[in-house]
């Protein structure tokens, strides 16, 4: 849940890699010929006509490269740590050039913060998705966060290479990725906001100024699922969601305990109608069957964040200083 991209490298939606540039023309390339109606060396057209379209073939080259050392970054970073990885051991492992690694990248940090990118993207919109269905419009809003919140863990957690990236080797890394973490971290305050401001107008949350608890909630977050990338096997992306869900609750003055009783009321009285020799067998599953439900739904509304200010963060460009390279 951090900040925006710096670098020279822009992510489409959707996809958490970026468009190859174009790069400068090919050797031997001609300029259109000077004259009236004379057809161009070697190449039959005359300087009004519409000149041929970019060579498709290098542009997928150049995509297919990029993705390369994205991928080999990630695995270098992961197996030895961003600090002990340098350019030119990710170029040799890539099989790329230096030369063409700067054609890419403005520098390491560039590269890093393309990586963060991706996934601070996926966060987003799959959290833009879930609040674009009418269901979720509608919903209280418990059940609303808990459906924006699942649908974020499940984004930012389907790598857990990438997870580890994000939320752990990004920290401290240097001024510009932290620039970068503090953009994205704006875009989800904002986010978070707007989510407050219509469980009020709902009525079902004190009116207040909710931003300094939104950034807490962000940290807690980011610390949350930097600490399940750490060791993924001590507990499911399910169970990291729902205690982001009572966390996100109990910042809107919203306990998810209301919600816990309930269900264990109508488990108990479900169990006592069927009351049988299994009854403390059913009543220990009734007891599980409310933990488990116990986080619910949410607040009607829009996302205070349009995808627009995605996009516009996601182009956030600077001369960036590949700070200790």
């Amino acid at each position: 849940m951090d900040p925006v991209r710096k670098s020279a490298d822009t992510s489409p939606a959707g996809t958490g890699r970026s468009h190859a540039r174009t790069g400068p023309p090919s050797a031997g390339a001609r300029p259109p010929s000077a004259g009236t109606g004379t057809p161009s060396a070697g190449t039959g057209q005359s300087p009004g006509d519409t000149p041929p379209a970019p060579d498709r073939t290098s542009q997928a080259r150049r995509a297919r490269r990029r993705e390369r050392l994205l991928t080999t970054a990630t695995e270098l970073f992961i197996a030895r740590g961003y600090p002990a990885t340098s350019i030119e051991r990710i170029c040799v492992t890539a099989r790329v050039s230096i030369r063409a690694f700067y054609e890419e990248f403005e520098g390491r940090e560039a590269l890093l913060i393309a990586l963060h990118n991706d996934v601070a993207r996926a966060g987003m919109e799959a959290a833009l998705t879930v609040l674009s269905d009418p269901a979720t419009e509608s919903a209280d809003t418990r059940a609303r966060i808990t459906a924006l919140t699942r649908a974020y863990v499940d984004a930012v957690t389907a790598d857990p290479a990438a997870t580890r990236i994000a939320f752990i080797e990004v920290v401290g890394v240097g001024r510009a990725v932290e620039d970068h973490r503090l953009l994205w971290r704006g875009l989800w305050t904002d986010f978070l906001i707007g989510e407050a401001e219509r469980a009020v107008e709902r009525g079902e949350a004190v009116r207040r100024d909710y931003a300094l608890a939104m950034v807490a909630l962000i940290g807690a977050v980011n610390e949350l699922v930097g600490h399940w990338a750490r060791d993924t096997s001590m507990f499911s992306p399910l169970m990291l969601a729902d205690e982001l869900v009572h966390h996100a609750l109990a910042v809107l003055g919203l306990s998810a305990a209301a919600a816990s009783a309930a269900a264990a009321a109508s488990a108990s009285a479900a169990s006592a109608a069927a009351a049988s020799a299994a009854s403390a067998s059913a009543a220990s599953a009734s007891a599980a069957s409310a933990s488990d439900g116990a986080v619910g739904g949410g607040g009607s509304g829009g996302s205070g964040v349009p995808m627009e200010s995605v996009a516009q963060v996601d182009g956030a460009r600077g001369g960036l200083a590949d700070e200790g390279e």
